[in-house]
This record gives structure tokens, C-alpha cells and sequence, in this order.
């Protein structure tokens, strides 16, 4: 047993491998300061944190006092933590946070299962298929745990984030192989749930904050290449979608001080970054109550034709000063925000995007169902009709924009006329991008207690089938139109399927793919030579696709000097 587990133990918050349990499989934790718990529970008192613990136990020891775990980095013999991702975006952001406060606590990264001390896996609970997959992972990891007990080296797993916050008694009583559960907002406690999970015990904090939002944790960048990185601006969401789980996993909506968020990107354009993607669930209803000169602004306007389940919020500074803000850091750096709700586009937002170069010409627009009766049964807020007026207001003001969205079929009672209007509202806009998904009911969700989830399985999937050919038959069409054009490329590395070609997104995030070959630059103020990632390269797209735009490259380039070319 390591010193801090012996500590703890000593201090009575302990208890031996087979002692008798208290009340509960696993004691919740503690909130942080300023934390007001969401779910019900046992509270931990206030007390001494994992460092007192650890200096204690260092106290106990003969001779010199040992360092406590450096900051950052680890020392020699560290305690190895392997990390895996499910799910969104946000949960890639999630695992940066939670590398960056145990890479704090004293522990290294591993990129290999077999040498891990700790296996954490980062869910996703929108689906049921992504949990599933959590499942079946566990099951994996069941055989490795086995094969390390005999060792005497225990392998400690944890399971993080929203399917933590959704499922932990089952998991804790389903699987006893999970040591840790720890939910969105506990990722500060790690350290001291793994302590407790060193003892032998599970340990688990799922409880959900009104104003955790990590805004002091820089995150440690794991994308490849370093070129593109997310930062997450806002946490949880208010809309309370009747289909949606996000609310009851990730909690009430809360925004980062916008100077937090500054010096984050800031940080990132000192060490080479070339786009960074805004992250929030609700992403443009950002709302920075942080300075109370602002806490008196009126709410800005909705959508037109766009309505909300709960009351106006006056206050705050708003997306718009955010976005322009950002956008101001560094004139090579791209930004993109994602997912936004379509309720949250105010003209000062659409007018933004189109002024900056370096803002991209890409919005996500996330409809859901063609059918205005399918919407209303989902809450949305809006009509059929609304949101096409919205769409045709957005490519009137920005040129050129590249639509994206979400789509769900067998939503509760939809018929086949309301799957037509879906495939129909597909046609007419014609997104370049798309996500679409066969509805999956989610318990404690506004529909798992009022609706029925009446349409058959094989109906969902046939649905499904003709979303997604309809789909990828409008994106091409849509991407064939680039066909003949130079568009901007964003090289993020070597493409997947041939070491002799590139890949990287253009403006409207779309993927390309293009020969590596020597190039001129196109200021002449480097020497010809091989596009690196972090590279623009000016590419004449030849063919296309319903995912992939193929082209020739034609220089290397800057992202101002393009947009002046434009």
C-alpha cells in the first residue's frame, strides 16, 4: 500500500479490503469550494486534502523527508495512467482536464495498456451503443486486471465522465472490477478517489456543480500534431430537449471568465496551434458573468421564429464579444465553435463570421427532424419553417458558408410522413456535413417519462438507411461545386491510406486530400520545399466526394495572405 493510502486509512477515512461496508458501495465525495451539489447524497465533512495526507504519511518515514510529486511532470517509478476517449469532443477536452490535474498529482502517461497502473476510460452516454461499448470494454479489461492480481500489481480502472454520472450505481455494483467513478464535474478529486481505490475500495463523486468549469486548468494538448486544439468555453445545457440525456449528466449551463479563456488560446498560438475549435454544449449561448459591470446587459434576441423553455437571461457578456475577441489573438490561427443551438444566432455573430478571415465560413446547425410536429414533441423551440428561414438568413449574409447538422429518425411517434419531411429538409438544404443517428431512449430524459418509444427497431434502421443516402447524395453534389476552385488547406499530417499524400480541412471543414510534393511559397520568403502540418497550401480540388475533396496542390501560403488574394 502506498504512504498516502496508509495515511488515509490511519485518519479513518479507510477501511480494510473486506471490512464491512457503510451505507452505499462508495461514499460520495466532497464539493469543491463554491460548489453547491446538484444530486443528492452523503457529504464528506470539510477536511485535510490528499497533500496533507501525503506529508503526513512522509512524516512517518525514517530519514530525509521525500519531495512531494513535482509540479508538473513525475518522478522515476511514477504511478503510469493510460487514458481512453468515447464520445465528443468535449470529452476529448475532458481528458486533456483530467490529464492535466494527475500529471499535477505525480503521474506519467502511457501509451501502452500493459505497462498502465490506472486505466481510465472517458464516456459518452448519449446512445445506448456507446455505452454499450463501455461494456464491452470493461470486459477486455476484466482479463488484464486477473492477470495482474497475482502479480501483486493492481491495476485500478475508473470510468469518467457522463455515463459515470448517469450509471454509477450499476456500474459499481455490476462491475467490480471498476475501482473509480468519477463524473464531469469531479475530475479535481481523481487524485484522491485513486488514493482510495489504492486501498482496495471503490470510491465515486458524480455530484454535478453550478460553477465548475475548470477555468483554471490548463489543459494538456493531446491532438496529434499540435496544430488544431479545443477549448472548452462553457459547460452543461438549458434547453432540456426532450430526447436529450446532456442536462442530466453535464448539468445546468455555466461559463469560463472570457480571460481565462483568452490566455488559454493565447498560450496555444505561443506554442504553434493553427485552429482552435470553441467547445461548449450550447456553445453560443455563452454567457461571462465573471465582471459585475456587465451582470445588467439585456439578453440579446433569438433567432427569429426560435423560442426557449425557460425565461430570458439579462447579463454577462455574451458570444459575439467572445468570438470577436478570440478571433483578434492571432490573424493565423482559425477558429471554429461547435455545438451550437440554432436558437443562438444573433446578426452580430452571423456579421462576425463573415468580417474575419480567420473565423471559419462553417456553422453547425443542428435540426434534428424536418417535421415541425416531430420538433415540437422534441422541444426544440422552433418550426420547420423557422429554421429554413434561418438557414436562408445565414448563406445570405456569409457567401459561401458550409452547413453542417444533426439528424434523429425514430424519434418518439414519428410517422413516415414526418421521415419524409426529414429526407425533404435534407434535399433542400443540402449540408456538407451530417450526423445521424437512429433515436436512442435515455432514461431520466422529458421523453423516457412522458413518450412512447413506439417505432420499431427495423423501422428506425430502414429510416436511417435512406437519411444517410440521401445525405451523402446532397454532399456531393454540394462538394462537386468546389470542383475547379483553390481552397484553403490546413495540413494536419500524412493522410491515413498512402504516405505519399497529405490531408488536411479546408475553411468549410471539409477533409482533402492532396500529393506530397515540393512547393513554392507563394511570399517567397522560404525556400521551395515540403508542406509540414501547421502548413496552408493553396489546392486545386480536382474530384470530390460525399466526404473528401481531392486536389493538387499549388504553394504554401499564410491565412491573411489568402484572404487578401480573396
Amino acid at each position: 500500500m502506498l504512504p498516502a493510502a496508509r495515511a488515509l486509512r490511519a485518519a479513518g477515512l479507510l477501511r480494510p479490503p473486506g471490512a464491512a461496508p457503510r451505507t452505499g458501495t462508495a461514499r460520495r465525495a466532497r464539493c469543491g469550494p463554491g460548489q453547491r451539489p446538484v444530486r443528492r447524497g452523503v457529504a464528506l465533512p470539510a477536511g485535510p486534502d490528499l497533500r496533507h495526507f501525503l506529508r503526513a504519511a512522509a512524516a512517518e518515514q525514517p530519514g530525509p523527508s521525500p519531495e512531494l510529486p513535482p509540479e508538473p511532470g513525475c518522478t522515476p517509478g511514477a504511478p503510469k495512467v493510460y487514458l481512453e476517449t468515447y464520445g465528443c469532443q468535449m470529452n476529448v477536452n475532458d481528458t486533456e482536464i483530467a490529464w492535466a490535474i494527475l500529471q499535477k498529482s505525480g503521474y506519467a502517461r502511457t501509451k501502452k495498456l500493459d505497462e498502465a497502473d490506472v486505466v481510465l476510460l472517458v464516456t459518452c452516454s448519449v446512445r445506448e451503443k456507446a455505452e454499450q461499448a463501455i461494456w464491452n470494454r470493461l470486459q477486455q479489461l476484466r482479463a488484464l486486471k486477473a492477470r495482474r492480481r497475482p502479480a501483486g500489481a493492481a491495476l485500478r480502472i475508473g470510468i469518467l465522465g457522463c455515463m459515470a454520472e448517469r450509471l454509477k450505481e450499476e456500474i459499481l455494483h455490476r462491475e467490480k472490477l471498476v475501482d473509480v467513478v468519477a463524473g464531469p464535474d469531479a475530475y479535481r478529486d481523481l487524485p484522491r478517489l485513486l488514493a482510495v481505490a489504492e486501498s482496495g475500495q471503490q470510491a465515486a463523486n458524480v455530484l454535478l456543480s453550478l460553477d465548475e468549469t475548470y477555468a483554471d486548468i490548463l489543459p494538456v494538448q493531446t491532438s496529434a500534431g499540435g496544430t488544431t486544439a479545443f477549448v472548452s468555453i462553457m459547460r452543461g445545457c438549458d434547453n432540456m430537449c426532450s430526447y436529450c440525456i446532456v442536462p442530466f449528466t453535464r448539468g445546468r449551463e455555466r461559463s469560463r471568465p472570457i480571460a481565462s479563456i483568452l490566455q488559454e488560446v493565447r498560450m496555444l498560438s505561443d506554442q504553434g496551434v493553427k485552429e482552435v475549435t470553441l467547445l461548449g454544449q450550447n456553445v453560443n449561448s455563452f454567457r461571462d458573468l465573471s465582471e459585475v459591470q456587465f451582470q445588467s446587459v439585456a439578453a440579446p434576441g433569438l433567432s427569429r421564429g426560435f423560442s426557449t423553455v425557460y425565461k430570458a437571461k439579462p447579463g454577462g457578456l455574451r458570444f459575439s464579444h467572445l468570438l470577436d475577441q478570440v478571433s483578434r489573438i492571432d490573424p493565423e490561427m482559425r477558429i471554429r465553435f461547435t455545438s451550437p443551438h440554432p436558437k443562438d444566432f444573433p446578426d452580430e455573430v452571423l456579421q462576425l463570421i463573415q468580417e474575419r478571415h480567420n473565423i471559419c465560413k462553417q456553422l453547425h446547425l443542428p435540426a434534428q427532424s424536418g417535421s415541425t410536429r416531430v420538433l415540437e414533441a422534441m422541444r426544440r423551440g422552433y418550426t420547420r419553417e423557422a429554421y429554413l428561414e434561418l438557414v436562408h438568413h445565414v448563406r445570405d449574409t456569409i457567401p459561401g458558408v458550409s452547413l453542417s447538422s444533426d439528424f434523429i429518425t425514430g424519434f418518439c411517434g414519428e410517422t413516415e410522413e414526418d421521415h419524409q419531411q426529414t429526407v425533404s429538409l435534407l434535399r433542400e438544404v443540402r449540408y456538407n456535413i451530417g450526423f445521424l443517428f437512429a433515436y436512442s431512449m435515455r432514461q431520466k430524459t422529458r421523453a423516457h417519462h412522458r413518450l412512447q418509444d413506439d417505432v420499431p427497431a427495423d423501422v428506425k434502421k430502414r429510416r436511417l438507411e435512406q437519411l444517410i443516402a440521401t445525405f451523402r447524395e446532397e454532399a456531393a453534389r454540394a462538394n462537386n461545386a468546389l470542383v475547379g476552385q483553390a481552397q484553403l488547406v490546413l495540413v494536419e499530417g500524412p493522410s491515413k491510406r498512402s504516405a505519399s499524400e497529405l490531408c488536411g480541412r479546408n475553411d468549410g471543414n471539409i477533409k482533402v486530400i492532396f500529393p506530397d510534393a515540393e512547393l513554392e511559397d507563394a511570399a517567397e520568403s522560404r525556400a521551395p520545399g515540403r508542406a509540414q502540418p501547421g502548413d496552408y497550401v493553396m489546392v486545386k480540388i480536382t474530384s470530390a466526394s460525399s466526404q473528401t475533396l481531392r486536389g493538387v496542390a499549388l504553394c504554401r501560403t499564410t491565412l491573411s495572405r489568402a484572404a487578401a488574394a480573396h
